[in-house]
């Protein structure tokens, strides 16, 4: 059996919660499904990673095309409440809680080392959003040559058509896309 590991991006206060100070349009549609994705996990006991942006108060980490949204917003700040991962996601005793400060979970992070280290040879993934941390996450693990899977219904973007856009190009990549219902027969099979 190959090893998986499910990578939750971004799912956390700032944009996912109902505090949210920048909400993400339909961060609230990925939460059940994506809830079912984390206890089918925690289930079977594989490896769990709840990806985190934070940024340091002065913005100093932030890209240059969102630094003047931070200085009016402050997002993600690193240890407030906003950075945190969201209630019905919060990350149990064992999980792993990787920051980072970039799209993909990749960058900056030790992501790769740690997936290696691990044994993974597939990361599964979910949260939020499709055309941005979603689409560099999968985009980066197929890169670094990880089977990639998109549980499509635990993903979101701020339409519907961008969703659906995005995810045809990672199908077109080679990425296999599942929705959540459907996650236990795909373990089972791998």
């Amino acid at each position: 059996m190959k090893k998986p590991a499910l990578l939750i991006i971004d799912m956390q206060n700032d944009f996912a919660s109902k505090k949210a100070v920048l909400p993400v349009a339909g961060a609230e549609n990925v939460i059940s499904p994506l809830t079912q994705v984390l206890s089918e996990f925690r289930a079977r006991n594989l490896p769990i990673f709840h990806v985190v942006r934070v940024h340091h108060p002065d913005g100093s980490d932030v890209e240059w095309f969102r630094a003047e949204k931070f200085k009016s917003t402050p997002f993600a700040v690193r240890r407030t409440p906003g950075a945190d991962v969201i209630d019905e996601l919060k990350p149990k005793p064992g999980e792993y809680l990787l920051e980072k400060t970039r799209m993909s979970a990749f960058i900056g992070t030790g992501l790769d080392l740690t997936l290696r280290t691990l044994g993974i040879e597939i990361v599964v993934i979910a949260g939020i959003q499709t055309p941005n941390c979603i689409r560099t996450t999968v985009f980066d693990a197929m890169a670094y040559n990880y089977e990639t899977v998109l549980v499509n219904d635990a993903t979101g973007a701020q339409t519907r058509e961008i969703h659906e856009a995005n995810v045809l190009d990672m199908k077109n990549i080679g990425v296999t896309v599942i929705n959540a219902p459907d996650l236990a027969n795909w373990l089972d099979s791998i």
